[in-house]
């Protein structure tokens, strides 16, 4: 039986330790007032008893809690008194070294939370080691002077969640949509070197590749490209080898008219879309960027993005491509080849793609196939997008963020060049259990919980005010997201709409479970989710009024929040069943992992949820190998076209390199209860030498979970 550490670390549970800390505070009363020898172990056996109950790995101060709770059964007051004030002390000391302590245990890879924390990050790295430290010492200056007291602790007790604290003593913003067309188009700067409009796609695709690693670098969260910015540069790839082969055959003697030099050049046409395309696939999984992973990038393929004729053509050229290499996927250290993590890709269906005699028809096909063998790309609708985004179609930043609907100065639509300012969210199931299932006190307590998000998310805002150009002149003065003067400040784009912020929401599904009884899937429980729902819009609509910021309501993709949501409900709530019986708390809005429902039916509930989530959001529908059955899958894109903005299919792509299986990866309990990896075929439990990728929550990730959503993943059902 494992605990945790303070500083992270796992270790063995040592009774000893209980049994030594009671003596002492034992010693420190008078002698009537003291246990007896059989007293204290009774404490502390009963104390390992509730380790062993408990649902996961327990932590110090979860135990010393329940030493505390055991001595005052014992009616030992005194003693009681003693202990409470010896842990006081031993808090104070602890408060000029936790970081440090924090920080070894980092170097040394025994933080499990560390090692657990991001999916896509590994924790045996230099670079991954040298971001979390600094991490450490962000959060630390976070918890001391940049955040409202009131704010952080309702952070600390899992009330809300301040996103991302380890980059907040930074001024640095979430994630972005970049401008990739104006920085081709008319030139950058990349490390203080002047970069030209790219001749040809491939030298385009080169120069993107640099782009993505220094925005990437000077950034938190995701970013995201446009395959049309790319495709733009066909054409002249195109005109080049036009003249190059016109002036090989001159040279050869050959004469040829102008059919034969345009099919030989439009065949280098194609080598060099695929040259470039493989530029980006290989640059983005092996480039390393400062927070210590590959760059979170995502790849938005929009036919209708390009003007209909040739330009469209060279685009769906483009996204031929871009499929078939991921169809392919990359190679590991074995030569065997996996599912890579990035860059994620985001397919458009419309009605130029999603019926069978439709144009491109034949690359949504080719697009199923690549979902059914590495879980991308990901859908938009643009018909249910249009109806919500005032006729626009536009991808997400990252796995999921949406910007809101903006007009620039020559009043004309404008989303890239955009960015998201970060996210607080709040944890609607710690809501609904303070209110002990009394709805107007549930209301009540929504309203506190909100304050203390918008001071969070303006104090994010504040952080930002001021910030001049000269941090990131890549971002800010070579085109990702602006072009600013030396010297000027980000302020103007960081109100008004022109760059967004985010109010998160967490455990939707058990906030209505413990209110209602039943799951907001049931008819009588769905006008109550959806008010929550509408609750939080109307908050943003109020803050967004008074502030002139763009405040949204967000679908929060929990990755190691859910496992700390979880714990502190558990601690502060105990164990309710279908509430806080799991290491886990739902996804936004989502069907509980566990519940039985049809795909299709999962996507038309919730889509009524993804309208009222515009500030980002995915579906997802947990489906089996999907290899041999392609037109269950192109069934699935249809009914997202009809019915949902934004959704994926889950499928696994694993490979254990021991033995070559390349089937599912089983999660199973190891003898301490903790919940691990293991190949089913030659019992290989080592994950250094298995592939796994899985979707995390809107996004693929490739290294290993905590035991929260791992947990998650073991759990889920599948919906096809």
């Amino acid at each position: 039986m494992n605990i945790i550490k303070r500083s992270g670390e796992e270790v063995q549970f040592n009774i000893i330790k209980i049994i030594s800390a009671v003596n002492k505070a034992n010693k420190e009363v008078v002698q009537q007032d003291r246990l007896s020898i059989e007293q204290i172990q009774k404490i502390a056996g009963n104390v390992e008893q509730i380790c062993k109950n408990s649902i996961r790995a327990m932590n110090v101060e979860e135990i010393q809690d329940a030493v505390e709770n055991q001595i005052m059964q014992e009616q030992a007051f005194q003693v009681a008194r003693a202990y409470i004030t010896y842990r006081y002390k031993r808090q104070l000391v602890r408060q000029s070294n936790t970081t440090d302590s924090q920080i070894m245990t980092i170097i040394e890879s025994q933080n499990e939370e560390a090692k657990q924390e991001n999916s896509n990050k590994n924790p045996l790295l230099a670079s991954t080691q040298r971001d979390y430290m600094a991490g450490e010492v962000s959060k630390d200056i976070t918890r001391r002077f940049l955040l409202p007291k009131e704010v952080w602790e309702a952070h600390e007790n899992g009330l809300i969640h301040f996103h991302d604290a380890d980059y907040f003593a930074q001024h640095i913003h979430n994630c972005c949509l970049v401008h990739l067309d104006d920085m081709l188009q008319n030139g950058t700067m990349i490390s203080e070197t002047k970069i030209d409009r790219p001749n040809s796609f491939s030298v385009a695709c080169t120069v993107s590749s640099q782009i993505i690693a220094q925005v990437a670098s000077s950034q938190y969260g995701g970013q995201s490209i446009s395959a049309y910015h790319l495709s733009r540069f066909v054409q002249a790839s195109r005109n080049k080898f036009r003249k190059e082969v016109r002036e090989e055959f001159e040279a050869a003697q050959i004469t040829a008219d102008e059919e034969q030099i345009n099919r030989v050049a439009e065949e280098r046409v194609k080598r060099d879309v695929d040259k470039g395309v493989q530029t980006i696939q290989y640059q983005v999984v092996t480039l390393m960027t400062t927070n210590g992973q590959a760059p979170f990038i995502t790849l938005f393929m929009y036919l209708d993005e390009a003007p209909e004729g040739q330009e469209r053509e060279d685009l769906a050229m483009v996204i031929r491509s871009i499929l078939n290499q991921r169809i392919l996927g990359v190679k590991n250290e074995a030569g065997v080849y996996i599912t890579p993590a990035f860059p994620k890709l985001i397919y458009v269906l419309d009605e130029d793609n999603i019926t069978e005699g439709s144009p491109f028809w034949e690359l949504t096909c080719l697009a199923a196939r690549c979902t059914s063998k590495r879980m991308v790309p990901d859908y938009i609708s643009a018909k249910v997008m249009r109806s919500l985004k005032q006729g626009n179609v536009y991808t997400c930043m990252g796995c999921r963020s949406f910007l809101t609907v903006y007009r620039n100065q020559d009043d004309e639509f404008q989303f890239y060049g955009r960015f998201n300012q970060g996210v607080c969210t709040i944890n609607l199931v710690d809501v609904a259990c303070s209110s002990q299932g009394d709805f107007e006190e549930f209301f009540k307590i929504l309203d506190e919980r909100l304050n203390l998000c918008y001071k969070a998310l303006m104090a994010r805002h504040d952080r930002l005010m001021g910030t001049k150009s000269d941090i990131a002149p890549i971002l800010w003065q070579h085109g990702a997201l602006a072009r600013l003067k030396k010297g000027e400040t980000i302020d103007s784009l960081l109100m008004n709409g022109y760059s967004t912020i985010s109010l998160g929401y967490a455990g939707l599904y058990e906030c209505v479970y413990y209110m209602t009884g039943k799951s907001h899937t049931d008819p009588s429980a769905t006008p109550f989710a959806l008010e929550v729902m509408q609750y939080l819009n109307d908050a943003c609509a109020r803050w967004r009024e008074k502030e002139h910021i763009d405040f949204s309501v967000y679908g929060t993709p929990l990755e190691s929040t859910t496992y700390k949501f979880a714990k502190c409900l558990q601690k502060r709530f105990g164990v309710i069943k279908g509430v806080t019986d799991k290491n886990y708390i739902t996804n936004s809005y989502h069907v509980h992992v566990t519940e039985e429902i049809d795909a299709f039916e999962k996507l038309r509930f919730e889509a009524q949820f993804q309208r009222l989530s515009p500030g980002g959001a995915i579906s997802y529908v947990e489906v089996p190998d999907m290899k041999d059955n392609i037109p269950a899958v192109l069934a699935v894109m249809q009914h997202i076209y009809d019915h949902i903005m934004y959704a994926e299919l889950n499928t696994k792509s694993d490979y254990c390199s021991l033995c070559g299986y390349d089937g599912e990866i089983a999660i199973v309990t190891d003898s301490h209860g903790k919940l691990i990896w293991r190949c089913p075929c030659c019992g290989n439990q080592d994950t250094r030498t298995m592939s796994v990728a899985r979707r995390t929550c809107g996004y693929i990730g490739t290294q290993y979970w905590n035991q929260g959503r791992t947990q998650e993943i073991k759990e889920r059902v599948l919906h096809l």
